[in-house]
């Protein structure tokens, strides 16, 4: 977080603004400058992850009786029933409602991995959105994959920071920007894309990722130049990053942001505040939300405008997408032929659990989790006979939680959506410190590539600076004993091919690992055959990583 973000009553001294929460948990933010007599909504989601079908608490494949007992949450039917309603409410009281989508519809679940983002069009098509940004995971198969989902889109799908070369399948496919007209008024939406995207997925040579305020700061200024003062971004770079954004970029109305999954309300403990305002270098308040991910929360802000495009007065929060919406039944029929070909594998039963295996992303990203330690003892047991001695993983490739009772195929597919495959190298000692070291490098913005280890343990200091030391006395299992990592030593690592090739900066594995082997073995084949073995599975933390 930088020094320029406001606490948001700190806004009052900013422009003589009021600022207070209604009954209700929404906040309310007036400037005493005068208003245009231009009111608009944003309802708005991020980060969906393919979650077409409700969901558990835990983010993961909802079960049949926690359905019928109402313990469920979100999915396209119930979005669909709260988009509708909210869109109704505001267009029946005058105000123009548009509705938007931050980006990362694609990967998480076996709708996607069965119909490649086509699916989650097909709802959003059904739904009516106006426009969606452009995420890091819409690149998981390759430009061409993104290129068909576009392909189905009947609406545009924004990024300007992303370049295209000539002769690509996504050529002319992602837009720059748009322009939609409301009651009279001209909205620009603008987009960007994390260049971290370069690591994170798999954009291929032909796609490339400008810095997204050097980018925004020409981009406004055009649009500005084109008369269009009214200007939201559609953004895909993080809470942290959007906060950067807001206070570097003059013009921005609000932005509407994703992919660090903040969870944003007034009412929820533990949350952030919707919204949070950050000023911009002439003075005037940016609104920032999100809506967490999953389909869990529908955003809904309302923004008043100054003639110049500021925000002079917004209200709004997060919905909870419970059991109160109703699914729409026009969504559930088209998700009913859709999910007929993968609801046997995703009921399929996996093992028994005796406890809960905690993958929440929060602690999965800054510390040793639950479902960190479960797939690396998993990763290490698939391959315990070869001489691998080490497991590393990601935390940004843990996606879910799985509950106490029966897993499934499903649960298991949501941890690990990614098809990622069992990959085995030999590395030196001090470039397994080095991994180690940059994996903790960005505990601050809960960065993915967060190192979960099995055969191994460290100390983690996250006060000392990034890449100053923040990992030390590391030490790898030799039989029931512990000894120091010599760092001159060849070390058996098991990972996963996405982070041997470099993935999530891993740049160590690739050109310091030899000896490469990809067993072609998917991950969640290798958590599912482990948690068969040792059922009734109880997962337990054991001071792998000390803080």
């Amino acid at each position: 977080m930088t020094d320029t973000h406001l606490n948001r009553r700190g806004f009052l001294s900013l422009a003589g603004a009021t600022l207070a929460l209604t009954g209700a948990g929404s906040f309310t933010m007036r400037s005493a400058r005068a208003q245009s007599g231009f009111s608009l909504t944003v309802l708005h989601i991020n980060d969906m992850h393919s979650r077409i079908s409700e969901i558990s608490k835990y983010n993961s494949t909802c079960s049949d009786d926690d359905s019928a007992e109402g313990n469920c949450f979100g999915g396209s039917a119930r979005l669909a029933t709260a988009i509708r309603d909210r869109r109704a409410a505001h267009e029946g009281a005058g105000r123009p409602v548009l509705t938007l989508d931050a980006g990362d519809q694609s990967q998480g679940t076996l709708y996607y991995t069965t119909y490649g983002g086509k699916a989650e069009v097909q709802m959003m098509n059904a739904i009516g959105f106006d426009a969606m940004g452009v995420g890091n995971h819409e690149f998981n198969r390759g430009p061409e994959s993104l290129a068909e989902m576009i392909a189905e889109a009947n609406f545009p799908v924004v990024s300007g920071n992303i370049t295209v070369a000539d002769g690509s399948p996504l050529a002319g496919r992602i837009q720059p920007q748009v322009v939609i007209e409301k009651n009279g008024e001209r909205i620009g939406i603008l987009g960007v894309t994390t260049p971290d995207t370069v690591i994170l997925s798999s954009p291929g040579p032909d796609v490339s990722f400008a810095d997204e305020i050097e980018y925004l700061q020409g981009a406004i200024a055009a649009m500005q130049a084109d008369g269009i003062s009214k200007i939201l971004l559609l953004s895909h770079v993080g809470y942290n990053r959007d906060q950067e954004i807001a206070a570097a970029v003059d013009g921005i109305s609000a932005i509407i942001g994703g992919h660090s999954h903040t969870r944003m309300s007034n009412t929820e403990e533990g949350a952030v505040e919707y919204a949070t305002l950050v000023a911009s270098p002439s003075g005037r308040a940016v609104p920032i939300v999100q809506a967490f991910a999953f389909s869990r929360y529908l955003g809904e802000l309302q923004l008043d405008f100054a003639e110049d495009g500021a925000v002079v007065s917004a209200s709004g929060d997060t919905v909870l997408l419970d059991a109160s919406f109703a699914p729409a039944e026009d969504i559930e029929a088209l998700i009913a032929p859709l999910s007929e070909p993968i609801e046997r594998l995703v009921r399929a039963p996996v093992a028994e659990l005796a406890a809960p295996i905690d993958g929440a992303r929060e602690n999965c990203r800054a510390r040793e989790c639950e479902m960190g330690n479960t797939v690396t003892d998993a990763m290490l047991a698939e391959v315990a006979d070869r001489g691998i001695t080490i497991a590393l993983a990601n935390g940004g490739g843990l996606r879910a939680s799985i509950g106490a009772g029966t897993a499934t195929l499903g649960d298991v597919l949501t941890v690990l959506p990614f098809q990622n495959t069992l990959y085995t190298l030999e590395l030196p000692g001090a470039a397994l410190v080095a991994a180690l070291e940059h994996g903790v490098g960005d505990i601050e913005n809960g960065a993915g590539r967060f190192p979960q280890v099995a055969g191994l343990r460290f100390k983690l200091d996250p006060s000392v600076a990034s890449g100053a030391g923040r990992v030390s006395d590391v030490e790898v299992r030799n039989g029931e004993a512990w000894e120091p990592i010599d760092p001159a030593a060849m070390y058996g690592l098991v990972t996963n091919n996405f982070m041997a090739g470099g993935g999530d900066g891993y740049s160590m594995l690739r050109e310091q690992g030899v000896n490469g082997y990809d067993t072609a073995i998917d991950l969640a084949e290798v958590l599912a055959r482990y948690l068969s073995a040792n059922e009734p599975f109880a997962p337990e933390l054991d001071g792998r990583i000390l803080q």
